[in-house]
């Protein structure tokens, strides 16, 4: 399968925005795709103002860089590799986020975020503030698996803080009484759909 697709953008959000908030990762590496998954599920269940924009960033690397250069407020969600217990949400802010983000790559062969952080800001991006959301995967070596069921569950959590970092930067979504006309996720790559098409995890044979 072609992991290398366009950006993502919900449709509401395509007009101008000043707080980004991206998802990053790798679907095809089990808990790799958390980050992505999150953003999703927000997008399922709010409506972010016009100047919010969520997108899933999946591994493109430098093609980043604009997005990232136009916000002033960015929030990350990913999979990490902290050293602690699987499952372990961290919140870490600003000069910290780089940091964390340089724990691994975004896959075997593309720019870590860390790079693209770098990029942007040597191009003259002075960010208002930065958060990453990160959960310790459990999983990162299974090809074509999905999340496993500890790191599924953390959703919500980082969910909730995610919107903590927004309220604090005067941001408060609106829950969907309905759900949205289109999914964040192109190509059957939206959860439900992706799960039901992936063979099962190693070992739960």
């Amino acid at each position: 399968m072609n992991t290398e697709r366009q950006i993502d953008v919900a449709p509401e959000e395509d007009e101008d925005f000043d707080v980004l908030v991206l998802g990053i990762g790798n679907l095809l590496w089990a808990d790799e795709g958390f980050g992505i998954r999150v953003v999703e599920e927000m997008h399922r269940r709010y409506r972010f103002p016009d100047r919010v924009r969520l997108m899933d960033g999946g591994t493109q690397g430098l093609y980043l860089v604009q997005y990232v250069r136009a916000a002033a407020r960015m929030l990350v969600f990913d999979a990490i590799d902290y050293g602690d217990p699987a499952g372990t949400l961290k919140l870490v802010r600003d000069n910290e986020v780089p940091r964390f983000m340089g724990v691994k790559k975004m896959s075997l062969h593309q720019t870590g975020f860390q790079e693209v952080i770098s990029a942007a800001e040597l191009l003259g991006w002075e960010p208002a503030a930065m958060a990453l959301v990160g959960v310790q995967a459990e999983e990162l070596d299974d090809w074509g698996g999905p999340l496993r069921d500890g790191t599924r569950a953390r959703i919500d959590p980082a969910i909730d803080m995610g919107l903590a970092v927004l309220a604090e930067w005067g941001i408060v979504p609106t829950p969907r009484t309905e759900p949205p006309a289109h999914g964040l996720l192109r190509h059957d790559l939206d959860m439900t759909a992706f799960d039901a098409g992936r063979p099962q995890p190693i070992g739960s044979i």
